[in-house]
This record gives structure tokens, sequence and C-alpha cells, in this order.
């Protein structure tokens, strides 16, 4: 039990203690470490619904934008407390998946396109609401992360822990459900799903309750990313970017293994940001994009599965 807690902890625990011990003092990179784990809770919350439900989304701003919006509205509508607020924001998002439910009894491209349409007539929405969401013009004066027992969770430091807590979370819940009979039958079901049919599992069901948790995560993180940034609108928050780039973080890392996305989202965000747009301001996202064909070609299970496999050679050689 305690070897597989470390197994599964070791790269949150190595985060939270190495980046804030050698760049604490420095704004920028910490910032970017945030901005890397924000793609990570969004690429982890999005490889749970394609590995263990066998469903491929182009549609999760969907959930980013609503979560964002919901507890931006309830933080300055009502006063409610951020953090309670930010929850709410995860629950409404996943309540959106009941308007989604027609879409589970389609498959594959048709799934991916028709909540993909759902994102788009949110955004919409957002933009026609302009009574409650302010509009084009968004919201601006969002309240920030609170104070608590004395650590800013507004500070630099406290929005790149807050943002790690939230990775965690996802990860212990990730592992807890892939393990869990619920996780076998998905898994069983994303093998043959007529085979569970006949046995009778419930397949819809199980792909609901899967999009609802995937739903309630991604959710999550739109309110976190909303309360840190303090400003929202439509265009931003239904932005097609908080579905590709994660998607592209989960493929490069590896969707399959769990630490996978993590990995793609700090490779792949960091090397963007600090490498590649320094040297190529034009041309860094041509770059990105050959970095990741480049991979699927090499490894198409990801960076991590390759690491995985040549460290197993290393020591097989060295034995």
């Amino acid at each position: 039990m305690m070897k597989s807690f470390i197994k599964l902890m070791w790269f949150p625990l190595l985060l939270a203690t190495l980046v804030p011990a050698i760049w604490h003092q420095q704004p920028y990179i910490l910032s970017m470490f945030t901005d890397a784990l924000t793609i990570g809770a969004l690429a982890l919350a999005w490889a749970m619904l394609g590995n263990l439900g066998g469903m491929v989304s182009f549609g999760h701003s969907a959930f980013f934008g609503t979560g964002a919006y919901i507890s931006s509205m309830l933080a300055m509508n009502s006063g409610m407390p951020v953090l309670l607020s930010m929850l709410c924001g995860g629950l409404a998002a996943a309540l959106t998946t009941l308007l989604m439910l027609p879409t589970l009894r389609l498959k594959g491209t048709y799934f991916a396109l028709a909540i993909l349409a759902y994102s788009q007539i949110f955004r919409v929405l957002a933009m026609q609401l302009e009574g409650i969401t302010g509009g084009s013009a968004g919201l601006s004066g969002i309240p920030t992360l609170p104070v608590v027992m004395g650590f800013a969770l507004n500070s630099k430091l406290g929005v790149y822990y807050v943002i790690l807590a939230l990775l965690t979370l996802f990860l212990l819940i990730y592992t807890v459900l892939a393990r869990s009979d619920y996780g076998l039958a998905l898994k069983a079901m994303h093998d043959s799903e007529a085979a569970t049919q006949v046995v009778g599992v419930n397949s819809l069901l199980l792909k609901a309750l899967v999009l609802l948790l995937s739903a309630f995560m991604t959710g999550l993180v739109g309110a976190f990313n909303a309360h840190h940034m303090n400003f929202l609108e439509p265009d931003y928050a239904f932005n097609a970017s908080w579905v590709i780039v994660p998607i592209i973080a989960a493929i490069f890392g590896g969707f399959r293994s769990l630490n996978g996305p993590l990995v793609g989202a700090l490779v792949v965000y960091l090397t963007d940001q600090l490498l590649f747009k320094v040297l190529f301001p034009t041309g860094n996202l041509m770059i990105l994009g050959g970095l990741l064909v480049a991979i699927i070609l090499i490894s198409p299970r990801g960076l991590l599965p390759l690491l995985h496999s040549a460290q197993r050679r290393f020591y097989r050689a060295k034995a």
C-alpha cells in the first residue's frame, strides 16, 4: 500500500519541494510552473475520460468556462467565500453533463464533434447573457484566492501550491477510480462495449459517470484560473486552447499512464515558453507540433512509457 502511494505521489512531492526551493525568488518561473500545472490538471481530466471511458472529447472548454463563470459570479454577486465558490463552479460544470447525455450514444469522432458543439453553444450563451456574465466585455475584479492561516494563496507561491494540490487530488481520484470495480467495468467496456452489455453492465451510465467526474475536475481548474487571473471573458473562458494544449500534453507524456499527462504538460509547456518562444517567436507552435509528431513516431504510448522502457533495458544490461 505504502509502496503504491510513494510510486504515485513521488512526482507531485518532488514538485512541491524542489520548485519552491530553487525558484521561490523568481516570480516569472513560478508563474510558468503554475501555468504548466494548470495544463497538467486539465490533461489529467481529459486523459481519464479517454483512458477509462474510451471517449475522446474536443469540448472540455465548455466545462472549463462554466466552472470559471459560475465560481466568479457566486463570489462577486453573493459574497460566497472563494474556495467554496470554486467547489460550486466544479459542481456546476459536472451538472452541464446532464445536457450532454444524448451524445453518449455517439461513438468516436461523432461524440467528439458533438461535445465540441456544446462548448461553442456555451460560449455564445456567455456572450448573449450580458446582464449576468458581462457579455463580450466579460467580468473584471473577480475576487482573488484568500489568505488561509496567514498564508496568502493569491501570492505567486500560493497559487502554485493551490494548483499542485488540485492536481494531486485528481491523481488520487483517478487512481481510486481505476482500481475500483467501477474502473474495471469501464476498462472492460472500453475493450468490448457489446460484451459488457451482454452481462448486464449499463454502459451509458458508466460513460455518464466518468464524463461527470472529468467535467467536475475541469470546471474546478477553470474556477481556479478565474480567481487567479481576476478577469474573465467568453473568448478566453471557452477558448479551444483549453482543450488542444492539454490533449497535446497528455498524448506527449503518455495519456494511459497516471503521471504521463503531468510530465507531458511540464515538458511541452515549459519547453515552448522558455525555449521555443525565445528562439523562434513566430514559429514556436510549428516546432511544438513537430516535437509531438516525433514522439508519436518514436513511442506511440508517449514519453513516460518510453523512459520506463529505457530504464528497464538499462537495468537488464547492467545485470
